[in-house]
């Protein structure tokens, strides 16, 4: 019995978020220390600065406090 390769599950993944019109990059290009970095070291698996930016888009209406919240509980800070 074959098993699924975890690069087909990814292929699947990102075709998806192309097909939502979300964009896609290729990860090394935005890890530490490269010109258009994320993050800060590989152990954040959350991209902070998008996440707030949809935060934002996703309740333009919220006072900055709850939006603060937010972060801290997705964050889990």
């Amino acid at each position: 019995m074959a098993g699924i390769a975890e690069s087909h599950v990814e292929e699947a993944a990102l075709e998806w978020f192309e097909g939502l019109n979300w964009p896609v990059l290729h990860g090394p290009d935005i890890a530490p220390d490269e010109l258009l970095s994320e993050r800060e070291s590989y152990s954040d698996v959350i991209l902070r600065d998008r996440l707030e930016s949809a935060i934002d888009s996703l309740n333009p209406t919220l006072p900055a406090e709850a939006k603060e919240e937010a972060l801290r509980k997705v964050l889990h800070i």
